[in-house]
């Protein structure tokens, strides 16, 4: 069956002399990866650029639901990225958001509000030119609501003062396990829930919070995701934002 649909692309890999399988969050079926053959031309560079992570394209393909790797028939860009290609921050920050969202993502069926979130933040990231430090962290909080795996937000919050890493929630008391966080760090938490890519420049954070901060949400997700892996551009991205 024919389909065409806007798409993400998460990661690519080489398989054998001129081939690539490339994994993408699209709009139509959720995740879904594909065999990918680049003809040797004067033209194939300007077609691997379309297989760079986080490009946004539309694809049209035949899907074969008993085929795990399907077959493209045309791929365009669909938003050509103005900013990020072009900014050394930009470009670490959007490996490693494709990095983790090849894992959080990889067993996401169809999911309009997830794709939608992911599609409208890179755009916004695109365009932005300042106070996009945070940007990471806004992206990974409100992404977990997408996902199903979000914090309780709407109770007990007045008398709370610890974060349950494992119930994903805000309890008054210590737990009896080690996955929670520190009154302080549980503050600041909540303070950024509060926050939005247009006001989370407000939120003043050294590097070392910042790297805290998303330690911890890589932890929230590794607690909630079975298989979570140790994220090869972290380091990276720690080394941002002075």
């Amino acid at each position: 069956m024919m389909e065409k649909t806007r798409a993400i692309v998460l990661h690519s890999i080489k398989y054998g002399e001129s081939q690539f399988i490339v994994d993408f969050l699209t709009e139509s079926r959720g995740r879904v990866s594909f065999l990918v053959k680049i003809p040797k031309s004067s033209k194939s560079n300007s077609k691997r650029q379309y297989f760079q992570p986080l490009t946004l394209v539309t694809l049209e393909f035949d899907f074969r639901a008993n085929q795990n790797l399907q077959r493209i028939k045309n791929i365009g860009i669909l938003y050509p990225y103005e900013d990020i290609p072009f900014s050394p921050i930009k470009i670490s920050v959007s490996l490693f958001l494709a990095e983790f969202l090849l894992y959080a993502t990889k067993l996401e069926q169809k999911n309009l509000p997830l794709f939608y979130f992911v599609y409208d933040s890179l755009v916004w990231f695109d365009g932005a030119h300042e106070g996009i430090a945070n940007f990471h962290l806004l992206f990974l909080m409100r992404l977990s609501f997408y996902m199903g795996i979000g914090p309780n937000l709407s109770e007990g919050l007045e008398q709370s003062k610890y974060f349950d890493l494992d119930e994903g929630k805000f309890v008054p008391f210590v737990p009896a396990h080690s996955h929670y966080l520190s009154e302080s760090d549980s503050f600041h938490l909540l303070q950024m829930f509060r926050l939005d890519y247009k006001t989370m420049h407000l939120y003043k954070m050294s590097r070392q919070e910042r790297n805290h901060s998303v330690e911890v949400m890589i932890e929230y997700y590794r607690l909630h995701i079975p298989g979570f892996p140790e994220l090869k551009s972290l380091s990276v991205l720690q080394e941002l934002f002075y």
